[in-house]
């Protein structure tokens, strides 16, 4: 439809060229028949005329010849001329009938005739008196005379007919001009019109564009007609009502959802707080308001909170600590508070937002479980530790039958309790150790100890047991390592719990590698490295729980040396972990600081 739109806007154009064209071949057939038919018929009547007068000349010379005595070469010359001026004038009689010219032509014919009656008179006597020869001149005057009239009339039609064809050229040219500007004109005024018609719909489908990507919905585009402008407009309409319904259903789901959020965070009992990239909290819920009004926040986040903040904030991961030496305690009216800080990432690419979420758990009656816990662990660890020292030494003097001689059999049973008197002794230690370690009541003596000489006095006091079960130790110390700061006997209970794990899983035969070696950003990595039947998967994060034990495993153990050693390490600041696999044995190494914690 559109294309039938801009057919017939072009059709005036197109007609008004189709008549100038029409009317210029006209004109030119016209004129160029004109100018033909005007040309070739004076160009022949002049040169009929001129032969006439060489003929009507030549004739009255002919007569002029017979008086000088040639009468028969006059004769001959005499009919030539006259068939020569016949000829002609019958030709111009021909093309003159019907017309105005024949008269004309019928002058000549009238004066000739008389010419040739005088010629031919004086031909057939031979001399003429004066009177004759001066009628012979006569008529040939009259003869030319009568020519000379036909040429001035054939002179007049010419002129005539130059003027015609000049004037229907002015006219010619005039109306092609005039054509001209009127096709210009009305291109002008179709182009406007056109234009006009297009590009309105077009500027306002443009402006209700630009509105839609501002926002502005609601806007609808005039559809102007029923062709493809108007269905790009209705398109467009319809476009705009789909957007208007989703951006109502958006609008909709993103209050819920906010809603939901502020609820969310009005009824968590937990304190959180939303912060920026900068740092700087954006939003909090009511729990975290009152702790706000805390002096600790008087001077933002509390301190314990900003370096964990700020390497969330830096690389984007989370920050999830589960040991309760990350709690924030906290002064809250005449009580202290515990919480544990969770921080998460938090980033939308939709709204450019880019910060964390802090959520502060309350752990204060986990806090407090966990030191009853402790403190009733080590209470009653303590309080076993007397008697069963008591039964031992018991045991003890039955078994050095002091006091009456035992029988193999009573002697195998003493020998049994003796054995598990001193591995209940060594849980109890163990336990007893383990309390002070998580309690922080054992303080640490950490002095410089050269590392090739600690693995070797390591190794030497783990040697008579390892090489009971038929296997070897090798010691490896890395180039460049020297001394670590650490708490001699502590340590020593690392590596020995390690050693002695290796030897009961190993197979006889194996190699057990103690070794230590340099580590990046300032660290000296440790550990015992075995040959036994690896450790699953599924089992590695838990090794160093509190009396864990791998399932499947037929070696006794109460399951707290690991736990035990943990905390050792972690008490100097270290690390410790597991790598292992079925089958390829299991490599147990800590990383402990090269340098003492207060050092420059």
């Amino acid at each position: 439809m559109l294309r039938t739109r801009l057919y017939l806007g072009l059709l005036p154009l197109l007609l008004l060229l189709i008549a100038m064209g029409g009317y210029a071949l006209y004109t030119c057939q016209v004129l160029s028949r004109a100018v033909e038919v005007t040309l070739v018929t004076n160009y022949r009547a002049l040169d009929a005329n001129e032969e006439m007068k060489d003929a009507a000349t030549r004739l009255n010379a002919a007569v002029y010849q017979s008086q000088r005595g040639d009468a028969l070469a006059a004769g001959q010359q005499e009919a030539g001329q006259r068939g020569r001026f016949l000829r002609s004038l019958h030709e111009q009689a021909m093309a003159a009938a019907g017309t105005p010219r024949a008269r004309y032509v019928g002058a000549v014919d009238q004066a000739f005739t008389t010419q040739v009656t005088l010629d031919e008179a004086l031909l057939r006597r031979p001399s003429a008196t004066l009177l004759e020869q001066r009628q012979v001149e006569t008529a040939l005057f009259g003869t030319l005379q009568a020519l000379g009239t036909l040429g001035q009339f054939d002179h007049e039609i010419l002129q005539t007919e130059l003027a015609r064809a000049s004037h229907t050229t002015r006219t010619t040219v005039r109306l092609l001009v005039g054509a001209m500007v009127v096709a210009v004109l009305l291109s002008l005024y179709l182009s406007f019109r056109l234009s006009r018609s297009l590009l309105r719909p077009i500027k306002s489908l443009t402006a209700s564009a630009v509105a839609l990507g501002d926002g502005a919905l609601d806007r609808e585009v005039p559809v102007p007609s029923r062709d493809e402008l108007g269905e790009l407009a209705r398109a467009f309409n319809t476009m705009a009502a789909k957007l208007r319904a989703f951006r109502d259903a958006t609008t909709a789901r993103v209050l819920r959802a906010q809603r939901t959020m502020e609820a969310t965070l009005t009824s968590s009992p937990d304190p959180v707080f939303v912060v920026s990239q900068r740092g700087e909290v954006e939003l909090t819920n009511p729990a975290a308001g009152a702790l706000a009004a805390l002096p600790e926040f008087h001077d933002g986040l509390p301190a314990p909170l900003r370096p964990p903040l700020a390497e969330v904030l830096t690389t984007g991961r989370h920050y999830l600590p589960t040991d309760y030496d990350r709690v924030v305690t906290l002064r809250v009216g005449r009580e202290d508070r515990h919480y544990l800080p969770r921080i998460l990432a938090v980033g939308d690419a939709l709204t450019g937002f880019g910060g964390a979420a802090i959520l502060l758990q309350d752990v204060t009656k986990f806090r407090l479980l966990d030191d009853a816990k402790s403190n009733l662990v080590g209470t009653v660890s303590h309080e076993l530790k007397t008697p069963l020292t008591s039964l031992r030494l018991a045991v003890y003097l039955l078994l050095e039958q002091n006091v009456g001689r035992l029988e193999p059999a009573q002697r195998e049973l003493l020998e049994t309790a003796r054995d598990e008197a001193d591995r209940l002794l060594r849980i109890l230690n163990d336990l007893l150790d383990l309390s002070r370690l998580e309690s922080g009541a054992t303080a640490l003596s950490r002095a410089p100890v050269a590392a090739d000489e600690l693995l070797a006095a390591m190794a030497a006091e783990m040697k008579t047991q390892v090489e009971a079960a038929g296997q070897r130790i090798t010691v490896r110390v890395g180039t460049g390592l020297t001394t670590v700061p650490v708490d001699r006997d502590r340590i020593r209970h690392v590596f020995i719990n390690l050693l002695a794990n290796a030897s009961k899983y190993s197979p006889a035969g194996s190699e057990i590698t103690l070794y230590a070696e340099a580590a990046p950003d300032g660290f000296v990595r440790m550990g015992v490295r075995d040959q036994g039947p690896g450790i699953p998967a599924e089992s590695l994060p838990r090794v160093f729980e509190r009396f864990y034990r791998v399932p499947g495993q037929a070696k006794k153990g109460a399951g707290l040396g690991l736990a035990l050693a943990r905390e050792i390490v972690v008490a100097h600041g270290g690390s410790i972990a597991c790598a292992s696999r079925p089958g390829t044995g299991s490599d147990f190494h800590f990383l402990l600081p090269a340098a003492p914690p207060d050092a420059a």
